[in-house]
């Protein structure tokens, strides 16, 4: 039996075409083509990449600290208010503090002229109770400056002295009041000189602190605002009786915030 005789195969190019095929547009490689050559065409380019840039760190920014410091504060003062208020409690349950009280217990107008010149002339004898109601409470003033008047006609300027209010104490100040002659229009000056009696406003204004103890607090301004009865004005040289009005008077504490008073 005669043998057959195969034609050789074409050979094979590098992209797997077979030689002079459309696939491959020039000389291929001998076949059978080796391992490099297979694996060669099928492996993709290499292609450095450019290294990858490391994320942005987060930065804690400046409204974070401040909202921070803040809240620090915040949470500070509230604790100091909360303890404040613990020891004024604790305070208050032990003295159970009150104010002092003032009232005019005299007033008697000795002075009262009107010349015909109008120009008025006056003196005022005045005595003012102060009572302290604490058990444990001390108060210490300094001098008590006096203020009277009768409408907007200045009737006086005179002062207590410094004293020391002891607890569960009754103290009465006395004092002259009196001022220089003032000039007035012949309309008030007029009807000055048809009067017969006076209402009166009397003043005081001081510095007192508190002691407990042997403690002594810082003093704080104190404003007593009292308003009598009518007080008779002397006719000649008759003088004039005094009267007991008896008139509670307004205690007013008065607080220095800066430079202003409350």
């Amino acid at each position: 039996m005669a043998e057959r005789t195969y034609p050789p195969s074409k050979p094979v190019s590098t992209n797997g075409a077979p030689n002079g095929s459309a696939g491959g547009g020039g000389a291929g490689a001998a076949f059978p083509a080796t391992k490099a050559q297979l694996y060669g065409a099928t492996r993709p380019v290499y292609r450095p990449q450019a290294p990858k840039a490391a994320p942005p760190r987060r930065r804690r920014g400046g409204r974070g600290c401040c909202c921070c410091c803040c809240i620090w504060v915040t949470l500070i003062l509230l604790a100091i208010i909360f303890l404040a208020a613990i020891a004024g409690g604790i305070f208050y349950v032990i003295y159970r503090p009150q104010r002092p009280s003032f009232s005019v217990s005299s007033l008697k107008l000795s002075t009262f002229n009107v010349t015909t010149a109008d120009a008025v002339s006056s003196r005022l004898d005045l005595s003012v109770t102060a009572r302290n109601p604490n058990k444990k409470l001390v108060f210490l003033y300094e001098p008590i400056s006096i203020s009277a008047t009768t409408g907007d006609l200045a009737i006086g300027d005179g002062s207590f002295p410094a004293f020391v209010h002891e607890a569960k104490n009754t103290t009465v100040l006395k004092a002259e009041v009196a001022s220089a002659s003032q000039k007035l229009d012949s309309a008030a000056a007029a009807d000055l000189r048809k009067k017969t009696s006076l209402p009166m406003q009397v003043l005081l204004e001081t510095r007192a602190g508190v002691k407990v103890g042997s403690l002594k607090t810082k003093k704080m301004r104190i404003r007593v605002s009292c308003t009598a009865a009518d007080v008779p004005v002397p006719k000649g040289k008759t003088p004039s009786a005094a009267s007991s009005p008896d008139v509670t008077c307004k205690v007013k504490l008065r607080l220095k915030i800066w430079k202003w008073y409350f």
